[in-house]
C-alpha cells in the first residue's frame, strides 16, 4: 500500500511537470553565460522575462539577475577561497539570500545544495552536464530542468512549481550552470 501510495506521488509529479500544469515555464540558454556577456531568459510564450548581465570589470565573476525592466534582483557572484565550488546570491542590499554548494560526495549523480538564507535549504540533484535534474525542498519537487522540452541545440527549460520565488530558482539554476558547466 505504501509503494502505491508513492507511485501515485510520482504520477501526479510528471503530470504536472514537463506537461504544462500550473507550473511557469523559462527557456534557458546552454553554457550562456562569458564574462561580460549579457543573455535573456525567456519565458513559455518567448518573451523576455529576466536578463542576466555578467559584469566584466569585477575581480571575481558577478552576474547581476534583472526583471524585464531593468531592476536588480539579485546578483550572483563565485566565492574563490572555498574547499569546493560555491555561489552566492545577494540580494540587491547585498544580503546574502542563499549560497549554492556543489555536494563533496556524489556516488551516482551530481548534487548540490542551497542553502536558503531565509527559509528551508533545496537539494539538487539529477545529471547536470545534460540539464536533466531536479530542485526540491525536501520531498517535494519546486522545479525540473530538462532539455527534451525543447528541439532547439544548446536550449533547456526551467519548469517552477507555483507558489515559488521564480527569481531566485533561476539565479540558483544559472549557478548550477556556471559551476556545472564554466571549465572548471
Amino acid at each position: 500500500m505504501i509503494m502505491r501510495g508513492r507511485r501515485e506521488e510520482r504520477r501526479e509529479e510528471r503530470q504536472t511537470f514537463g506537461r504544462g500544469g500550473d507550473a511557469i515555464q523559462y527557456q534557458m540558454r546552454q553554457k550562456m553565460v562569458a564574462i561580460g556577456d549579457d543573455f535573456w531568459i525567456e519565458n513559455s510564450r518567448g518573451e523576455r522575462a529576466f536578463k542576466v548581465d555578467g559584469k566584466a570589470l569585477r575581480v571575481r565573476q558577478t552576474l547581476l539577475f534583472e526583471d524585464a525592466h531593468g531592476q536588480e534582483l539579485c546578483k550572483i557572484q563565485e566565492r574563490m577561497l572555498r574547499v569546493r565550488d560555491t555561489m552566492e546570491i545577494e540580494g540587491p542590499d547585498g544580503q546574502n539570500i542563499a549560497t549554492v554548494k556543489k555536494a563533496l560526495i556524489t556516488p551516482l549523480r551530481e548534487r548540490y545544495t542551497v542553502n536558503i538564507g531565509s527559509g528551508p535549504d533545496l537539494e539538487v540533484q539529477g545529471n547536470i552536464v545534460d540539464h536533466e535534474y531536479t530542485i526540491e525542498e525536501g520531498r517535494t519537487k519546486v522545479a525540473e530542468v530538462s532539455k527534451r522540452w525543447f528541439r532547439l541545440r544548446d536550449t533547456y527549460g526551467v519548469e517552477i512549481a507555483p507558489g515559488q520565488n521564480e527569481a531566485l530558482i533561476l539565479a540558483v539554476t544559472v549557478c548550477i550552470d556556471e559551476m556545472g558547466h564554466g571549465g572548471r
